[in-house]
């Protein structure tokens, strides 16, 4: 494709990966998250379009992504002389949402390039019916033969057995061409390649049969529980072979073989309110309005009172009057959980409330084991503190993640073990944010650091990283017009 003029330049590594890539039928794009795979992703659609091989794009991506390939990614990064119409799958199947997506499958009137984004929660079926998203995925498919199909973090299809699993393989049969991409191809074992790259190929790996790929690859006993036998995988094996037959349709790239990647990448997560979640924001939110709105209550004390209730609510608790905490149901923990499996080696992660650290401790260690996690914040006792940060800048520890409070970890430390660094909630003073970015980023840090921010959308927590991304201390603001329409 030597007429493919890119929008944004690709790093050194993006170009020649998708120079190798672009017109194989299928191909696995393992970089590690900051490396920029997506981009090279919709590259590929946008040369394969231009080649005339494709009209259609199917991107399947979890929730916390999906809606950032339609308002970020596709935008970005899609050649400008390419037209072409984005559609972000919805569950709500209203009259107009379904014109638009027969519009999307069917109207050929102009060399259009039609783009569907699907969550791949949605692909799941129900007491064995196929879901809606799964219909309409698999509907306009077929109407659509030559096609893409994108499977962003693809060990959200990992396990064989699945119904999600068994959905997206049905999809794979019905694409022209397969690309699937995740920063962490194994999270527990090597058998969770085997799913991911049937989608790509059967043939890929070799083995039709899960349990053929196991049996070559994995060593298994058998176990009895009480009446109860099953297989157990106690170990593995040919890894080598394993890896040989990876490299010949895929590519893995790790930050630290990336020599042309910015000091800093920043990326965001969505994170959707759960029901409860929203009832509450909008009854906080109300009475924040109304405290504004009658003057008497209006204090610069008293909005970020109403910020800070707002932002635990969206964070998954509510204090009361009595100081006595409240979980509500939320989204958030998974998402971080989602994240931490993509990370290759430490991660540092902050939040601003005490009952949060608490809770991210105990998810990751029953996620990845005690010895895994620790915390560093108020209630961390001072003689435990420096043997926390010297343990976790060890290389040889299990110490992996680093769960701190910007207030009391974000200043003087140095934390350079670890260049991922995820924000669970951010603080609305500038200063903590702009001191604890740079415990990871400071002298004796070797790698680009990525900045992870998980945002529920409309709420305080864009309010807050708006402000934070434009140098403005919320904290220290005068109350005035702008900070209503903020809370608006």
């Amino acid at each position: 494709m030597k007429d493919y003029v890119f929008k944004t330049t690709p790093y050194e590594h993006q170009k020649k990966i998708w120079q190798e890539s672009w017109g194989k039928s299928y191909y696995a794009l393992f970089l590690e998250m900051g490396t920029g795979k997506t981009k090279i992703a919709i590259d590929t659609i946008g040369a394969l379009f231009m080649a005339g091989e494709i009209d259609t794009a199917l991107i399947i991506a979890p929730k916390g992504i999906y809606d950032n390939w339609v308002k970020k990614e596709i935008p970005a990064h899609l050649p400008e002389d390419i037209p072409y119409k984005a559609l972000r799958w919805q569950n709500n199947l209203s009259n107009k949402y379904v014109a638009e997506l027969k519009d999307l499958a069917v109207n050929r009137e102009q060399r259009t390039l039609n783009i569907l984004v699907m969550n791949v929660e949605a692909l799941s079926a129900k007491k064995k019916v196929m879901s809606k998203a799964a219909k309409t995925a698999i509907r306009f498919l077929e109407l659509n033969p030559n096609c893409i199909t994108v499977v962003d973090e693809s060990t959200t299809i990992k396990r064989p057995k699945a119904s999600r699993t068994e959905t997206v393989l049905q999809i794979a049969r019905r694409s022209k061409y397969r690309r699937i991409l995740t920063g962490s191809p194994i999270t527990k074992d090597p058998m969770d390649l085997y799913s991911q790259c049937q989608f790509l190929d059967p043939k890929a790996l070799g083995y039709s049969s899960y349990y053929a790929f196991q049996g070559r690859y994995s060593i298994v006993r058998r176990r009895k529980m009480g009446t109860r036998e099953f297989q157990e995988i106690v170990g593995y094996r040919r890894l080598d072979e394993l890896n040989q037959k990876l490299e010949e349709f895929s590519s893995r790239v790790l930050k630290e073989d990336c020599l042309d990647l910015p000091d800093k990448i920043y990326t965001e997560r969505e994170v959707a309110l759960t029901p409860e979640q929203q009832q509450l924001y909008k009854q906080m939110k109300a009475n924040a309005m109304a405290m504004l709105e009658s003057g008497e209550l209006s204090t610069t004390a008293t909005i970020l009172t109403q910020i800070m209730r707002l932002h635990q609510i969206v964070c998954g608790f509510i204090k009361d009057n009595e100081g006595k905490i409240h979980p509500i149901k939320n989204n958030k923990m998974n998402e971080l959980l989602n994240i931490c499996d993509e990370v290759q080696g430490k991660a540092i992660i902050w939040a601003t409330w005490s009952h949060d650290i608490e809770a991210i401790k105990k998810a990751l260690s029953e996620q990845y084991g005690e010895e895994s996690v620790a915390c560093y914040f108020g209630e961390t006792h001072q003689d435990e503190r420096q043997a926390i940060v010297e343990k976790f800048q060890d290389t040889e520890s299990k110490l992996r993640f680093f769960v701190g409070q910007p207030k009391t970890g974000g200043y003087g430390l140095t934390l350079t073990a670890a260049n991922t660094m995820i924000y669970f909630s951010n603080s609305y003073d500038l200063e903590i944010r702009l001191q604890s970015e740079d415990r990871a980023h400071r002298i004796g840090q070797t790698k680009s650091v990525t900045y992870v921010d998980l945002v529920s959308p409309k709420t305080i927590d864009e309010v807050i990283l708006k402000a934070l991304r434009n140098k403005i201390n919320l904290a220290g603001m005068v109350l005035g017009e702008e900070v209503k329409e903020w809370l608006r």
